[in-house]
């Protein structure tokens, strides 16, 4: 009976093959975000496979394509030589990163309304408006509800646009996080004027809502673009505030001083 091949060295012993790959890579992805997001590495810095293999106990397959997916959506950059550094965002990239996602949603809204077929279509929009607005203010105990009714709120917003284009190009901008729509959600909540941003909020949600049941495009997507404004006026409020500025998505790769 022949003995089992033993790994060579340098190698990991259970390197991943096919459908092990992609799921390794999906966890890959996540953890190095994460890690970015955090700031256990910090804008600037060299990233390379080889300590990441020995860090998150993975082959450097699934390590190197959630490292190229990564430079893709803008979160890291390829160097001259082998490896990636972590990408260091201006005040100003993020300020138009949020602007882009405006300009999309905004399309998003007013697509939704020239194709809305019937009523019951709005159905999840309008659940979401009414759990947001059950909500009196943002707490450790609401926040999260309130999370994923605004992200159910965007993401009904898209369905109903009906265009596989215009998802695929939403879906790459709001991969940097500062600029998803409930990027700005936390911060928000630490600052003094939290309540009143959290009534305009709910007050375009429900505007949205209105105008694209009544297939009023052009309202919807004036709307749905000065709703990214508010995200933008929290971030500028969130740059003179540390705390706030700690708890933006991402906040540790803006270079404040970089407007």
């Amino acid at each position: 009976m022949s003995e089992p091949a033993l790994s060579m060295p340098g190698t990991h012993p259970t390197a991943p093959r096919g459908a092990d790959v992609a799921s390794q890579t999906g966890r890959a992805l996540v953890r190095v975000r994460e890690m970015l997001l955090r700031g256990e590495i910090a804008r600037g810095e060299r990233i390379s496979e080889l300590p990441l293999v020995a860090r998150l106990g993975m082959s450097r397959t699934p390590i190197r394509l959630a490292l190229e997916r990564l430079a893709h959506i803008g979160l890291l950059e390829a160097t001259t030589t082998v490896g990636f550094t972590v990408r260091e965002f201006t005040v100003s990239e993020v300020r138009d990163a949020i602007e882009v996602r405006g300009i999309l949603e905004g399309t998003a809204a007013r697509l939704a309304a020239e194709r809305l077929v019937v009523p019951g279509e709005l159905d999840r929009l309008r659940s979401c408006c009414e759990l947001m607005e059950s909500l009196d203010r943002l707490t450790v105990d609401s926040f999260a509800h309130y999370m994923d009714a605004n992200e159910g709120f965007h993401a009904a917003v898209l369905d109903l646009a009906k265009s596989a284009m215009l998802r695929r190009t939403l879906e790459l901008t709001n991969s940097l996080p500062f600029a998803s729509p409930s990027a700005m959600v936390f911060p928000t909540s630490v600052l003094p004027q939290a309540d009143e941003m959290l009534t305009i909020a709910q007050e375009h949600h429900r505007t949205i809502l209105e105008a694209v049941g009544a297939r009023q495009g052009a309202r919807a997507e004036s709307i749905a673009r000065e709703h990214a404004l508010l995200a933008r006026r929290v971030l500028d409020e969130a740059l003179s505030d540390q705390d706030a500025l700690s708890r933006v998505p991402g906040g540790r790769l803006i270079n404040v001083l970089a407007r």
